[in-house]
């Protein structure tokens, strides 16, 4: 099933299945965790469990369990749009500016 099809609260109890365990698998307790991440340990449960919490609260646990680099994945940085791109390339060049040293020190050219 394709996770665009899915409810907010499926969504939710998803992350909440994942983040246990991602904790369980680094032996972290709630307690430990829930000390690491500066939230109560009913926090953690109820994130766990699925229920809705604040941004806030999700970024501090992927922080405490070092998967904060991990949002990238979530919501990339954009890129730049192709008439972006064509102001930023402006016009095409024509010719090399070649060396300024005015001729000294370079050496004969040879195949």
């Amino acid at each position: 099933m394709r996770i665009e099809t899915w409810t907010d609260e499926a969504i939710l109890t998803e992350i909440g299945k994942r983040l246990r365990a991602e904790r369980l698998n680094r032996n972290i307790t709630i307690e430990a965790l829930a000390k690491r991440a500066g939230v109560s340990v009913k926090t953690i449960r109820n994130l766990e469990d699925g229920e809705n919490h604040s941004v806030t609260t999700l970024l501090r646990v992927l922080r405490a369990l070092g998967l904060l680099s991990r949002i990238d994945a979530l919501v990339p940085e954009p890129g730049l749009s192709p008439i972006e791109l064509a102001k930023l390339r402006g016009k095409p060049r024509q010719r090399a500016t070649g060396s300024r040293g005015g001729g000294q020190g370079t050496e004969a050219w040879e195949w």
